[in-house]
Formats: structure tokens, sequence, C-alpha cells
């Protein structure tokens, strides 16, 4: 097949949406597909590219986040887009933005076949303005989103059970696909290599130091804030160090909070090589966030062999892997989330045990397996198309 994949931002390592976009574009191109990217920034063999749309008022927020929207106005622009889908088996969008609506309308238009994809919550743009807990604005986006876009679908691809539930909920009609975002081979391999051989010794800075760590943007609904005010709850405060793996527009006000412990905060940005080793060295894995679709990082985590402790909000997919209680705090709750810290430092055989069974559950979500799950929905898209 001759895929189109549409994604406003697609060369950027800090959103979990473009990194799992890059990944099945590779893993679709080792199955001899191949695979275009409509996007913004400046073309290449595999792109078909517009340019950069700045965003009134909201630019600088934008670039705190390493996002760019992609333009979509002008004769430019759509000749770049009818090109792309044109030279499509089958057109996937990934976002419900001014650029996938675009290309998904033209598609239909000449009867191209075309997917969409729940990845965002509304709850994640809101939280970036102050407004992700007010549920008439974040309602108000899921019904746009519907109307403008995941209506014109037949098939959409939810990375969980949870965004599916959630947007039926809101009134979506389309089949919906379920399926991971899914997680490279590498974190496995490690997990079984730690397992077996042990875990990697800590740097000398680390000697002496329980390591916890969290991998995700510096976002507010991501909640690395919680973590820094838990520390000073658990009886291992003097011993903590914490760790943060991202980047984002909540980084100068995290190492301001973070100037209080005993041990300050390190803040990385690492390369898959690099994160392995640091989930390695690693002896708890905390993912804080309050709103998530599905968390790939959380997963990739424990697919290592930690034990995760999640923060159980009813706006996050993440709780669904937890294997019992003990992995779960109260989300936004400092002195909560201390207790679940402690609980598993006091238990390190107990940890060690249960982090294995965590590897093990992590073995349904490699990449490979939902890679071959999105080609059934690609597939099942172009049959439905012939009959339509």
């Amino acid at each position: 097949m001759k895929i189109l994949f549409v994604i406003d931002t697609y060369d950027t390592s800090n959103n979990g949406t473009s990194i799992s976009a890059q990944r099945f574009a590779a893993e679709l191109r080792k199955r001899g597909h191949e695979v275009k990217i409509l996007t913004a920034g400046e073309p290449d063999e595999y792109k078909f590219a517009v340019p950069n749309f700045t965003m009134p008022v909201f630019q600088p927020l934008m670039d705190k986040h390493d996002f760019d929207f992609a333009q979509f106005l002008g004769p430019e622009a759509m000749n770049v887009i009818k090109s792309a889908v044109e030279w499509a088996d089958i057109v996937h969008g990934f976002l419900p933005f001014a650029l996938e609506i675009t290309a998904q309308r033209y598609a239909a238009k000449i009867g191209k076949p075309n997917t969409g994809a729940f990845h965002m919550q509304p709850e994640n743009m809101t939280s970036s303005v102050g407004l992700g807990k007010v549920e008439v604005v974040n309602d108000w986006f899921y019904k746009v989103f519907r109307r403008e876009y995941y209506d014109r679908f037949r098939h959409v691809h939810c990375v969980s059970n949870f965004m599916a539930d959630m947007i039926r909920s809101h009134g979506y009609k389309a089949k919906l696909h379920v399926i991971s975002n899914g997680i490279q081979e590498d974190f496995l391999e490690a997990g079984r290599r730690f397992i077996e051989e042990g875990r990697p010794e800590k740097t000398p800075e680390l000697e002496g130091k329980i390591l916890i760590t969290m991998v995700g943007r510096l976002s507010g609904e991501k909640r690395q804030d919680v973590i820094i005010d838990a520390v000073p709850y658990s009886k291992y405060a003097d011993k903590i160090q914490l760790v943060f793996a991202g980047r984002g527009p909540k980084y100068d006000e995290y190492v301001k909070l973070g100037e209080k412990l005993p041990n300050k905060p390190m803040f990385v940005y690492l390369d898959k090589e690099k994160l392995i080793h640091l989930l390695g060295m690693t002896d708890l894995y905390v993912h804080a966030s309050d709103m998530e679709s599905e968390a790939i990082s959380c997963i990739e985590a424990f697919a290592t062999g930690l034990v995760p402790v999640i923060a159980n909000s009813d706006v996050s997919a993440t709780p669904q892997f937890a294997l019992d209680g003990r992995s779960l705090f109260m989300p936004g709750h400092p002195k909560d989330l201390a207790r679940a810290i402690d609980y598993w430092l006091d238990h390190p055989n107990e940890r060690k045990y249960i982090g294995g069974l965590y590897h093990e559950s992590a073995k349904k979500y490699t990449l490979e397996n939902s890679v071959s799950q999105f080609e059934e929905m690609l597939l099942e898209e172009i049959a439905d198309n012939k009959l339509s």
C-alpha cells in the first residue's frame, strides 16, 4: 500500500503522537509499504511539506511544547495537500486540526479511502491554558472534533479502551479500533536482560541514592509537581533522587519547586539508548499525569522490569496498566504518592518480583503487534470504500 500519514508536527521526539507516527511509519516500511508524511516543515523523499502556520497569540506556547501547526490556506499549501492525497492508496490523519481536516475532505471528495486517529484528548490542550478540568470547555472540543472531523470516518484508531469509551460517551459513531501505540522491542529486551543479569550499576553521582524517574513532557497535566511535593513526606526523602526525562514549558517552575528537596531533581532529555540505561538504574517509576490517552512512556518503563506507581485519574488511561492497587495513588495528592513510594521501597524483594510480572504484562503492547492491527484497519477501510 501507499499510505499517507497526515500530522502537523512530525519531526520531534517530545510529543507522543509524533513519536508514534514515526515508529508506525518505520515499521510499515519494513513490511514493504510505501509511507509518506504530509506535515509542516521541509520536504524530503518521505515528506509532502507545507509551511508552518503561526498561531496568533498562542505561538510562544506552541514553541514551548515543540508543536507546529501546518499551513492549510492558499494555493501553494492546497497544491501540496492535493498531490499528497492523490499519491496515496489510503490517507490516515493523526489529529483533528486544519491540515488533517483539509486532507480528509479532499480524500473523500475524490473517493480515496481514509481513516483517522484519536490520539489527543481535549484536556491535553485545555490544560495548557489552565482549563483542563473545566468540563464544559472540554465537552465543547469533543463536540467540535466529532462534528468537523471524526464523524466523517468509517474507522477510527483509539490508543486505549479508556479513550474509546470516552469518545463513545461523547456520541462518536465510527467503528473504533483499539490499538496501542506500541513499544519497541529494545525495552522488552532490556527488561529481560535486567531480570536475568541484574540491573546496571548506578553512576557515581547516583550511588547510595534511591532513583525515582518519570518520563514525559514538562507540562501542567503531567503533574511532575506532585512527585516533587511528595518527596518530603517520604521516610526516604534524604536519599531520593528524582529524574525527569523530558522538556516543556514547566521547566523553570519545576526547577524552582525542586530547590526545597535534599537532592535537587535532575532534568534530562535522552535518546533511546540512554533512556533505557536510566530506566535500568531506576528503583521506582512514577507516572503522575492527570490526563493521558495511553502513556507509552509508562509501558516502556515497566517493560524494563520496573514497578510503576500511577495516578489513578478518571481522565487517564494509564491506570489500566496497574496490576493491583499498590501501583495506584490518588491523583494530585503528594501524601498518598509518598505512601505508595514508601510501600515499594520498604519491600525490595516484592518490588523485584512484581517488576518481573510487569515486564511480562508489557509483552502484549509490542509495536509489531500494534502495526499488524493497524494494517488490518487500513485494509478494512479500503474494502469498505470500494462498496460505498
